[in-house]
């Protein structure tokens, strides 16, 4: 018996025993109340009633990798190698580039219900508990050479929001990775894009897309992300973390093979339309220096043209972060 096992019986809302949930899962009651004693630590209160037994306080909608697969149009199971639903991993992007190394990895999606060292952008964790978020890497390889890739981040970020923007809510993008979901009248981080590449200048290179997506944020979580958080379940009723990866994995498998034969200008149009900042005033940090500046478009190779008041300048990503001024 796994934890994720005794979670997804726990997940539909109704009150199960310990005598049930033992013979369910083939352990006695005592293993069943240590592993019930853990989801506390989990962030996934239990709600205990004498006679009736124990259920999640939120039930969960756990992944479910037959669901999502038949979800895809059959062109798309025709690029989808290999579907990983994993309960707990250290990183999904680490997993799928370990696929790479052993010879797999292209056209592979791993999914995790939560993952204890995940990374943004510029090293800062991307840690979450369980079933919070939606947790998505997908390999590729590409024939043509690293420096063709310039832009992809943004075009998979046009494809996170359309596939979001599809559920009826407003969304934004911010240079150069972050999709944005109004609530309240401001813009609140939904979800961040990492890419890892490597490879040739020249020749074939591997990249694992990695995509963090809130579907719902604690308060603790929120307080500790030194910016406004976002999250589905702000603005969409019980919404699914199983549709939403259908249809992100197969707007993206749809999408890189144009990718690698158009480029960046494809999407380029469609990311400037949905630019949060476009015309307003940033603030641009840069290592150890910051300064201000109106945000204009991003360029064919995905750098953000800013103009300050020594004239335009265009940002490329790397160790480059914005704030609205």
């Amino acid at each position: 018996m796994s934890i994720g096992d005794l979670i997804r019986l726990l997940s539909d809302g109704s009150y199960h025993s310990g005598q049930q949930l033992g013979e369910r899962l083939g352990v006695s009651r005592t293993a069943v109340w240590k592993q019930l004693k853990k989801l506390e630590a989990m962030n996934l209160p239990l709600e205990a009633v004498k006679g009736r037994g124990y259920r999640l306080v939120n039930p969960l909608d756990s992944l479910d990798g037959a669901c999502i697969v038949s979800r895809l149009s059959a062109e798309t199971r025709h690029y989808l190698k290999r579907l990983f639903v994993e309960d707990v991993l250290d990183s999904t992007n680490t997993f799928l580039r370990d696929r790479f190394r052993h010879g797999a990895g292209h056209g592979e999606v791993c999914l995790a219900e939560s993952q204890t060292a995940g990374r943004g952008r510029r090293g800062k964790a991307w840690s979450t508990s369980w079933g919070a978020s939606l947790i998505l890497s997908l390999g590729w390889r590409f024939e043509s050479g690293v420096a063709t890739l310039e832009g992809l981040s943004l075009a998979v970020g046009v494809i996170l929001a359309n596939v979001v923007d599809a559920l009826g809510v407003e969304v934004a993008l911010k240079w150069p990775n972050d999709v944005l979901l109004a609530v309240g009248g401001e813009w609140r981080k939904l979800a961040g894009i990492l890419l890892e590449v490597t490879g040739d200048v020249e020749g074939p290179c591997e990249v694992v897309i990695g995509i963090g997506l809130n579907v719902s944020a604690s308060d603790a979580v929120r307080e500790a992300a030194g910016q406004p958080v976002g999250a589905l379940a702000d603005v969409v009723d019980a919404p699914s973390r199983n549709h939403v990866a259908a249809a992100l994995i197969e707007s993206l498998l749809m999408m890189l093979p144009e990718f690698e034969r158009q480029g960046f200008g494809a999407w380029r149009e469609e990311w400037n339309s949905r630019h949060a900042y476009a015309g307003k005033t940033i603030r641009v940090h840069q290592g150890s220096t910051s300064f201000a500046a109106e945000a204009v478009e991003v360029d064919l190779s995905g750098n953000l043209i800013v103009k300050t008041d020594a004239g335009e300048r265009a940002l490329t990503g790397g160790e480059i972060s914005i704030r609205p001024e």
